[in-house]
């Protein structure tokens, strides 16, 4: 696996060559641009002993890189060290030598490949724990996974270390609302002028769909047209007329991107004087941030990512605070793992939409792809009327707008959340 730009993605460690296991009797590739640069590629790879039959010699940024690659994929040593494929050879406790050893990766690679190398170094080498130094956040590259693992070390953080770590989540948090929030807010708020339908529009208020399905009766064959006896046309919904939405994210620990991409949509949501939104947050129990949404990073801050799950208690929680449930948009993000009382889950759900109530469950709010869920409890949530369903950032503006609506949701995948 090669990138387009600076070097070789990271190396898994079962990777081997094409052909024959008996490399010694494969006949050379004669020289040439576009094998030098195949070999140089395959000997990054694979790493320094197991690739000695390429014949490849790695100088200068090349062994800087294979170095690199060696501290996290090849084990021993520790960064920093003396000259060579040696040069780094596994992350040790020193953290100035990691903090080289990020600011090195994030030189000779592009940001993708940073972003997994970070990852995996969190995985296979227990990079958490030098996490907590005061210098590692200033020299990773910031993204959604990182600010998850940041957030499951808050409570261990030293004071020290904190500052430095939120302002990793602020530039990440910054990044993500300049990349959402423009939408989300043209998008709600047609939605919610849609959401007030009037009977007597000017011309450019009408919704014509919804006209000529309502006066379809009055339909000529002879002149081939609808006479509309009545127009239905779209409200503008004034500043005084809300909607109400409540956010129940699952902070669990596999949870940790939807939580991050929930946190700035509330600040989003919480933005808008057409709505009211709450957020509330729960494990085994449930804590309100509603008044920390003017700021994320407070919010996220206000998270603790791991621990057991109550989707229960935390459904009862908000349907306490639901005053007008024809008005009210109630998105639960989780996983749907319950601990807690299962059929009191369920009725609580069928409660809320039978008062009115528009409920959505998302399994997942990120980028990451089909999340691993508990497939009873969401074909139990899906014959109640609330099919259960993972969703990308992107496509939540649209989620909420249909909400808003009370029109059929957007599932991208239906076959895959059945």
């Amino acid at each position: 696996m090669t990138t387009d730009t600076a070097g070789t993605a990271p190396r898994p460690a079962h990777s081997s060559p094409p052909g024959p296991a008996d490399r010694s009797a494969r006949p050379r590739p004669r020289s040439g641009p576009v094998n030098d640069e195949r070999l140089r590629r395959w000997r990054l790879v694979l790493g320094g002993d197991s690739a000695e039959s390429t014949g490849c010699a790695l100088t200068g940024r090349d062994a800087a890189m294979d170095g690199a690659l060696t501290a996290l994929y090849g084990g021993g040593g520790r960064p920093g060290g003396p000259g060579g494929s040696n040069r780094s050879a596994g992350l040790g406790a020193s953290a100035p030598s990691v903090a080289r050893w990020l600011g090195d990766i994030r030189t000779y690679f592009p940001s993708s490949v940073v972003q997994v190398m970070q990852r995996d170094a969190i995985d296979r080498l227990g990079l958490s724990a030098l996490l907590l130094e005061p210098e590692m956040p200033e020299a990773v590259e910031a993204d959604v996974h990182l600010v998850g693992t940041l957030l499951s070390l808050n409570k261990a953080m030293p004071e020290t270390t904190k500052e430095t770590a939120r302002a990793v989540v602020r530039k990440v948090v910054d990044d993500l609302e300049k990349r959402l929030a423009t939408r989300t807010r043209a998008t709600l708020t047609g939605a919610l002028d849609r959401s007030a339908r009037i009977d007597r529009p000017r011309h450019h208020d009408i919704d014509w769909g919804r006209t000529i399905r309502a006066n379809l009766k009055n339909y000529l064959p002879e002149y081939g047209t609808v006479v509309p006896e009545r127009l239905i046309g779209y409200g503008r919904a004034a500043q005084s007329v809300k909607k109400d939405i409540i956010l129940c994210i699952d902070q669990s620990g596999s949870m940790a991107a939807s939580v991050v991409y929930a946190s700035v949509f509330g600040a989003v949501l919480a933005s808008m004087r057409t709505l009211q939104t709450r957020l509330v947050v729960f494990d085994t129990a449930v804590v309100d941030l509603t008044d920390q949404l003017d700021d994320p990073v407070d919010v996220l801050f206000g998270t603790q990512l791991g621990g057991g799950t109550d989707i229960n208690r935390a459904l009862a929680y908000c349907q306490s605070k639901i005053s007008r449930p024809a008005d009210t948009v109630v998105v639960l993000i989780s996983d749907l793992y319950e601990g807690g009382i299962r059929d009191e889950m369920l009725k609580r759900v069928a409660a809320m939409k039978a008062s009115g109530v528009q409920f959505v469950t998302l399994l997942a709010l990120s980028d990451e792809g089909a999340p691993a869920y508990d497939r009873d409890h969401a074909a139990a949530l899906g014959a109640l009327g609330a099919p259960a369903f993972a969703c990308t950032p992107d496509l939540f503006p649209e989620v909420m707008a249909a909400a808003i609506e009370k029109r059929p949701l957007p599932i991208p995948d239906k076959e895959t959340h059945r």
